[in-house]
C-alpha cells in the first residue's frame, strides 16, 4: 500500500475539501495517509505570505467562493465566509496532535472543520470545542492541558521544521518520495505518483 505524507493545519481554508473527503479517497485508490498538523502560519509569515489579503478584495471574495463550488462538486457544503483568521491556531493543531496519538484525532479534526465550515463556528474556541469534546466523549479541560504539553510542543514544532525541510509553503500539501503536491485539486495527483 503506498504511504502519503499529510501536511496540513488547522486555519487553512482550502484544508476543509481535503480533511472532509480524504478517508473516503484513502479507501477509494487504497492508500494510506500519514497526518501531519504543522504550523502553516509560522511558515507563512517566514515567507512575508498574507493569503487573505485585506486590500485584494476580488481575490478574497473569489477564494471563499471557490471553497463553496468545489464542495458542492465533492458532494458536500461550505457556507463562507467563516471566521478567519483563527485566534486559536496553535491549540487547534496540537490538540490534532494529541488527538492523533491517542486515537482521536481524526475524528476531531473532521468535526472541527465541520463546525467551522457549515455552522461558523471557530475552531478551539466555545462552543466548537465543547461541542467536539461531547460528541467525541473526551475531557475538555484534561486534553486542552495535555494539549499545551512541552512534549505536544515538541512535536508541533518537528512537524514544522520537517514542513521547512521538504519545502512545504502551504496546506494542505501532500509528499511522496520527496516530491511535494501542493493543494487540495493535487491529491489525487500525488496519488497516482504514489503508484509509479
Amino acid at each position: 500500500m503506498s504511504s502519503i505524507d499529510f501536511y496540513f493545519s488547522i486555519g487553512s481554508t482550502y484544508t476543509y475539501l481535503s480533511v472532509t473527503r480524504i478517508l473516503d479517497v484513502e479507501q477509494k485508490h487504497g492508500v494510506k495517509f500519514n497526518w501531519k498538523p504543522f504550523s502553516v502560519r509560522a511558515i507563512m509569515k517566514e515567507m512575508n505570505n498574507i493569503p487573505f489579503p485585506k486590500d485584494k478584495k476580488n481575490k478574497v471574495e473569489y477564494m471563499w467562493r471557490d471553497i463553496e463550488r468545489r464542495a458542492e462538486g465533492y458532494g458536500f457544503f461550505a457556507k463562507t465566509p467563516v471566521p478567519y483568521p483563527l485566534t486559536q491556531f496553535d491549540l487547534a493543531n496540537k490538540l490534532a496532535i494529541l488527538g492523533l496519538k491517542e486515537g482521536w484525532g481524526i475524528d476531531y479534526v473532521q468535526a472541527t472543520y465541520k463546525r467551522w465550515f457549515q455552522e461558523n463556528k471557530e475552531p478551539a474556541t466555545e462552543p466548537n470545542i465543547s461541542e467536539i469534546c461531547s460528541e467525541l466523549k473526551l475531557d475538555k479541560d484534561k486534553i486542552i492541558s495535555k494539549a499545551n504539553s512541552g512534549e505536544i510542543e515538541k512535536e508541533f514544532l518537528a512537524n514544522t521544521d520537517s514542513a521547512r525541510k521538504n519545502k512545504i509553503f502551504g496546506s494542505p500539501s501532500f509528499i511522496v518520495n520527496n516530491e511535494i503536491f501542493w493543494g487540495d485539486d493535487r491529491m489525487e495527483d500525488a496519488i497516482n505518483w504514489s503508484k509509479k
